[in-house]
């Protein structure tokens, strides 16, 4: 099942609207890098675990 990440979750003050989508450990790896380049948060473990703690599965679009 595909994870994803939605940066509207999570309120800032540039209004984010980012959606992330993958397998698990690329959404991981791709948001904390979006976390630390866009947010100004500090990579670390912890950053990470907070992210895959949020994940959502992924809900198919069907046209």
């Amino acid at each position: 099942m595909r994870k994803k990440v939605d940066c509207r979750d999570y309120p800032s003050e540039m209004n984010c609207t980012l959606v992330i989508a993958g397998e698990e450990e690329e959404v991981v790896r791709a948001a904390s890098e979006h976390a630390v380049s866009v947010h100004g948060h500090q990579d670390s473990p912890e950053l990470r675990e907070q992210i895959r703690s949020s994940l959502k599965d992924e809900v198919p679009q069907h046209a």
